[in-house]
């Protein structure tokens, strides 16, 4: 995929990385989510117009906390750094972040100090959705202040690297102006335009899947759950019947599932699969 005018997601482990991704791509912006090491270099090969720095459930003071080089703030690219993604920017760039003494979890008010444009129409005071233990106590060199919540730095900014930050959570919907600071960044920050569908992303997949596989056949396990369904229909669409599906009946499934599940494929998704009972007696 070329990701130029897109956004990349780095994915630090948030839970609420599919729903950033989604709130991206529902206002006609290509995003897609990338594991958190991705190289440098690699990022700089996709040109994207902007990364985000997703949340995550680490610590910067775990010996196990997935952290990033600090180059990749020099690559020219807006950075919107979200949750801990804002703990890491301040953390990696020389500002102070210290073990909470008071979390902050669920809705609470936010107080607009500076005005920027990543918090372009945003109210004076709001409410966000707040889930942090840690916080940024002093911000690096080179950065703002932009809000606060009830206990804490919540929103900072280095206008002139673009880099931006906010504690809390925009993408979900308990944060009053959330998708407003999400087009903010996208469009105003990261100069995006609205030029992909997700039909367009289908039709490039099919063809995608056409190109690599040419006249061999392809042999798709089915779970019976989204994920393979969804390969299931976009590789038949592409290849028709060199793609042959197998449903193994584990006997772990609920009571008749197995046979719903045959029966989904086989007459709504009009693909014929080979069912295997591999039943387990205890």
């Amino acid at each position: 995929m070329n990701y130029t005018n897109g956004i990349i997601i780095l994915d630090f482990g948030s839970q609420y990385n599919q729903l950033i991704a989604r709130r991206v791509r529902e206002m006609g912006v290509y995003t897609e989510i990338l594991p958190y090491h991705t190289s440098n270099d690699e990022i700089l090969n996709q040109n994207p117009a902007g990364i985000i720095l997703s949340g995550g459930p680490s610590s910067v003071f775990s010996d196990e906390a997935y952290l990033i080089s600090k180059e990749i703030f020099d690559l020219n690219i807006p950075i919107l750094g979200i949750c801990y993604g804002m703990q890491l920017t301040a953390h990696l760039l020389g500002g102070k972040v210290i073990r909470g003494e008071k979390g902050e979890y669920g809705k609470t008010e936010f107080h607009l100090q500076t005005k920027n444009i990543l918090l372009k129409n945003v109210e004076p005071i709001s409410t966000v959705w707040m889930s942090r233990f840690d916080q940024v106590l002093e911000v690096p060199e080179g950065f703002e202040v932009l809000g606060n919540s009830t206990n804490a730095i919540a929103a900072i900014a280095n206008e002139k690297k673009k880099i931006y930050a906010v504690q809390f959570h925009p993408e979900v919907t308990h944060t009053q102006f959330g998708n407003q600071i999400l087009e903010n960044f996208v469009f105003l920050i990261a100069k995006c335009k609205k030029n992909w569908e997700v039909k367009d992303f289908i039709a490039k997949t099919i063809q995608n899947i056409k190109e690599k596989v040419g006249e061999k056949k392809v042999i798709l396990g089915l779970s019976g759950g989204v994920d393979s369904s969804v390969a299931a229909v976009l590789i038949h669409k592409a290849i028709g019947n060199q793609l042959k599906c197998i449903f193994v009946d584990t006997g772990l499934l609920r009571k008749n599932e197995a046979k719903k599940v045959e029966h989904n494929y086989e007459k709504h998704l009009n693909l014929n699969i080979d069912y295997i009972d591999e039943g387990i007696n205890f």
